[in-house]
């Protein structure tokens, strides 16, 4: 499946790449390669996955390629979501030799990283199957990454919460504290938003919740809870608003995420996702092409 070099990349994806090879080449370029690998050199190589792994980010990843070497061919060997055994081949790089030296390592350590996130996110995934609930990720996010971090989630069988600052309300306790408390916080933010701008807002108890869903919430974030107390404010709020939703947040880890599912919460947002997914262990095996 060969990616394209036109059209993949938005333009934070593309500066973020440019970037990423000044760091490593800073202008000078990789003189190890320049003063052993003759220029001429055409190679091949393969990047195979030490571990298990759930694959996602190779488009940009193909994107650090082309921006070493327009030339060079990238072919991925699986989709995005996809599963590989440790030993599998997730794509298959042509060119010039020196050209997929220079891009080896950052090309690696954006596959291994939002190959991890993938990885992360399928384990919680998986760890609330068949409960209702969805886990969905937060803003803490890698600068520059959050687009492809949440696409990562996405692929995993996770969810996405909001992008940015721009794209949902969600009154958290500083708002509360500059904003007059829950009531007047959510009565303010549901005067301004369009019909179509959700409004949540974190409370940290029943009586908290209370309030939110009178004053109009769409959603609230139950904060720092423990299973009993979600429990219990989960049969609260269906009991005065059954429309409103409810979301989990705080503390959240694979050990304890189905236990909070369980609750009957319909959303459980956890930064272990994105901030929390450690890199996988990927490597880029060349074979010289002496034809």
């Amino acid at each position: 499946m060969k990616t394209e070099r036109v059209d993949i990349l938005d333009p934070v994806g593309r500066e973020l790449v440019r970037l990423a090879l000044q760091e490593d080449l800073a202008g000078y370029g990789d003189v190890t390669s320049e003063w052993t690998v003759p220029e001429q050199a055409q190679a091949r190589a393969f990047i195979v996955a030490r571990e298990h792994v759930v694959v996602s980010g190779l488009p940009l990843a193909a994107a650090v390629l082309f921006e070493v070497d327009p030339e060079a061919c990238f072919d991925e060997a699986v989709g995005e979501g996809q599963e590989v055994a440790a030993g599998g081949v997730l794509a298959e790089v042509r060119g010039r030799a020196r050209s997929l030296l220079a891009a080896e390592r950052t090309m690696l350590n954006i596959a291994r990283h939002l190959c991890g996130v993938a990885t992360q996110a399928r384990r919680f995934a998986r760890a609330v199957e068949d409960t209702g609930a969805v886990v969905v990720d937060t803003r803490k996010t890698t600068p520059g990454l959050r687009a492809w971090e949440k696409r990562a989630v996405r692929a995993a069988g996770c969810g996405n919460h909001r992008f940015g600052l721009f794209d949902m309300v969600l009154i958290k306790d500083n708002h509360l504290v500059a904003g007059g408390g829950i009531g007047a916080a959510v009565r303010a933010a549901k005067a301004r938003a369009p019909f179509s701008m959700k409004v949540e807002v974190e409370v940290e108890d029943e009586r908290g919740l209370r309030e939110a869903i009178g004053a109009g919430a769409d959603i609230v974030l139950l904060d720092n809870m423990g299973t009993e107390e979600l429990g219990r404010c989960v049969k609260t709020a269906r009991r005065l608003n059954p429309a409103v939703l409810l979301e989990a947040s705080g503390r959240v880890t694979l050990e304890n995420v189905g236990a909070i599912a369980r609750t009957g919460v319909d959303f459980i947002s956890s930064s272990g996702l994105t901030a929390g997914a450690p890199p996988v262990d990927l490597a880029l095996d060349f074979i010289t092409d002496n034809a």
